[in-house]
């Protein structure tokens, strides 16, 4: 420190020159370094929808939306009865896709679906089957529905019913199966179809007379509460997951039947059962800010293993898309990088409303399940204010004294900035059949935004 002192001091300047300007005028020795932060997409794009007059109020109006929603759960019901789905119909994780460009996870699953459907009676007849274009496939967020992971669902699965009391909106996701060699990871051995029978025969049923006895349970409430007590509402669920129970427990007892011990031990033993709650519950509030002229934000986050979208709220349905990344962070048993797909899954969409990593300060624990270490959950959080519109003081942290979660992802800000949403996910096995291979973190592709910021620069009035 003496030597550094006794000897002649000069100023590094980066940014605007009005700082080096100021500095010379005091005799002091500058140098001007041009740096710009390493932003996404073209200039005139990013200029074009900077200017648009819409733009700020059209956020405001996104962002109050949003966070005024609520969610219910009132219903657990077939996908055929909620979703109108007919045989043959099967809805996946993610933007559109064909057969030919699914991958290992989504093919094993979209395989399972056909055998628990009696379409294939092998898993070779289901792969014919599905090469052939003998089932339809769609997107789940096309039909008001969040899938995790690979998220297939066909018409015999049961879904939980969403409504927001606010704007009015129903929202639908799948019961959750567990962990490990489940559907949704892409595994379809006989194990996984006879739980998913079980589910649709004694689970589904128990929960909708439940569910119907009580009458709506709140989700947002529980979700506020979860933030609190450590779970961050993607990778964590252990706290909702106990709090459903405990609101629905009498009413399973009340229910009856022999069945209702073994229903209560698979909830309580599943500690993931809640994400499929907070999904739909963040799809009814995003789903609100859709088809706003000039607004900026992210409405829907989702990964179909092979590519991953978002949807903005002032370009209507359209996908922006870039090529799905490999998640970094720990591995189950055995497996390494090199046995995980590409992100999948549309539970991104926690993200896209501020939770998962973007809460990651409430759940610090979570670090030992995706990686990384206590610090990071903190920074990951802030960092997320910084490309956010919003607050939800509805969802506050308690480790930045209670502030609320970041909000409503610009996609402004994020090409401005550079800076990437960060999302906390599983991971599955890129070979179909495999399942569950660890859980990790993950960041959008830089291509998706760029492409959005286009799409938005296109739409501002006398664009062209």
């Amino acid at each position: 420190m003496t030597d550094l002192l006794g000897t002649p001091l000069g100023v590094l300047a980066v940014g605007a020159e009005l700082f080096a300007d100021s500095l010379r005028a005091q005799a002091c020795p500058v140098d001007q370094v041009d740096w710009r932060p390493p932003g996404i997409g073209e200039p005139a794009d990013i200029a074009a929808v900077a200017t648009d007059p819409r733009r700020d109020e059209a956020n405001r109006r996104a962002v109050g939306l949003v966070l005024a929603a609520g969610a219910e759960l009132v219903d657990v019901v077939p996908a055929g009865t909620a979703l109108g789905l007919d045989r043959g119909k099967f809805l996946h994780a993610g933007p559109p896709l064909s057969w030919e460009r699914a991958s290992g996870p989504l093919r094993g699953a979209l395989i399972g679906a056909a055998l628990l459907e009696g379409l294939a009676g092998t898993p070779g007849e289901a792969e014919r089957l599905l090469a052939a274009g003998g089932v339809v496939l769609e997107p789940c967020h096309q039909h008001r529905t969040v899938g995790p992971m690979a998220g297939v669902v066909s018409p015999s699965m049961w879904m939980f019913e969403l409504r927001d009391p606010v704007g009015g909106g129903t929202a639908y996701c799948s019961l959750n199966e567990g962990l490990g060699k489940v559907l949704r990871y892409g595994a379809y051995g006989p194990d996984v179809l006879d739980r998913l029978r079980w589910m649709s025969a004694v689970l589904g049923p128990a929960l909708q007379a439940a569910v119907r006895a009580h009458g709506a349970v709140d989700i947002k409430a529980i979700v506020a509460q979860m933030l609190q007590m450590g779970d961050e509402g993607h990778n964590r669920n252990r706290t909702g997951t106990l709090m459903l129970l405990r609101e629905l427990l009498g009413d399973l007892i009340d229910g009856g039947g022999p069945e209702v011990a073994e229903v209560v031990r698979f909830v309580a033993g599943n500690d993931h059962f809640f994400l499929n709650l907070v999904m739909p519950a963040a799809k009814l509030a995003l789903d609100r800010a859709r088809d706003i002229p000039g607004a900026t934000m992210v409405v829907a986050m989702a990964r179909n293993g092979t590519d991953f979208g978002i949807q903005v709220a002032g370009t209507g349905d359209e996908w922006f898309t870039g090529p799905a990344q490999v998640p970094d962070g720990l591995y189950l048993g055995a497996f390494g990088p090199a046995d995980a797909n590409p992100d999948i899954g549309d539970s991104a969409i926690t993200e896209t409303i501020g939770l998962g990593a973007f809460s990651m300060a409430a759940a610090p624990a979570i670090v030992r399940f995706v990686g990384g270490d206590v610090p990071l959950a903190l920074a990951t959080t802030r960092a997320m204010y910084d490309i956010t519109l919003g607050e939800n003081p509805a969802f506050g942290i308690p480790i930045l004294d209670f502030r609320g979660a970041p909000t409503g992802i610009d996609v402004l800000a994020v090409a401005r900035s550079g800076v990437l949403p960060q999302i906390n996910t599983g991971m599955a096995g890129r070979v179909a059949g495999t399942g569950q291979v660890g859980a990790g973190l993950v960041k959008p592709p830089a291509e998706c935004f760029a492409a959005a910021l286009q799409g938005l620069a296109a739409a501002v009035p006398g664009a062209g």
